[in-house]
């Protein structure tokens, strides 16, 4: 099982294996021997042999800082989307691959609507959205706001338009694809 897991890990782009991931599926390996229906025996299998590298480590956490390193890091172009708005064509990393960044960088995050608000008009709908990441040595946390016209219906539903956006920018205020709004001046 080991195996199959850092085979598929290696091969999607977005979540390289780690050390700290291998470790992790290493401590955890077990077999169940066969024993009679009224009992089990659990056998635990020989400890994998430890490499002179490999160090050992208390979980996935890490400082604050090595996180927000990480998520500064400029996104592949590959993972980058392109739409059209208002006859401009407006770059953006769509909100699941922001969530797996997240996941690979971060994996101790979290994010909750705070408010959804309609315009008094009724045309609009607002989010915000506040993620929080949580380091060895602090939490931090960032809220963004997002708006969608309750009027366009092309791309899915107004509230997760503007909540998919208000995410986008939150990760954005911690340095996740701040590169794309500055491209321009780059």
């Amino acid at each position: 099982m080991r195996s199959f897991l850092l085979k598929s890990l290696t091969k999607n782009p977005v979540s390289p294996s780690s050390p700290a991931l291998e470790s992790l599926l290493l401590s955890s390996h077990r077999s169940y021997a066969k024993a009679s229906p009224k009992e089990k025996v659990i056998v635990s299998e020989p400890e994998p042999e430890r490499l002179e590298d490999d160090v050992p480590t208390s979980g996935i956490s890490r400082p604050l800082s090595e996180i927000l390193k990480e998520l500064s890091k400029r996104v592949p172009d590959s993972l980058v989307k392109v739409r059209m708005e208002d006859g401009f064509s407006i770059k953006y990393i769509p909100w699941h691959i922001v969530n797996r960044i997240m996941n690979l960088h971060a994996p101790e995050w979290s994010g909750d609507v705070r408010s959804i608000t309609y315009s008094a008009d009724g045309k609009s709908v607002s989010v915000v959205y506040r993620v929080t990441l949580y380091g060895t040595d602090a939490e931090m946390y960032r809220e963004s706001t997002g708006t969608a016209s309750v009027e366009d219906t092309g791309f899915g539903d107004p509230v997760q338009k503007a909540e998919a956006m208000a995410f986008r920018r939150a990760c954005a205020r911690f340095g996740l694809g701040l590169h794309l709004y500055h491209e321009d001046l780059l």
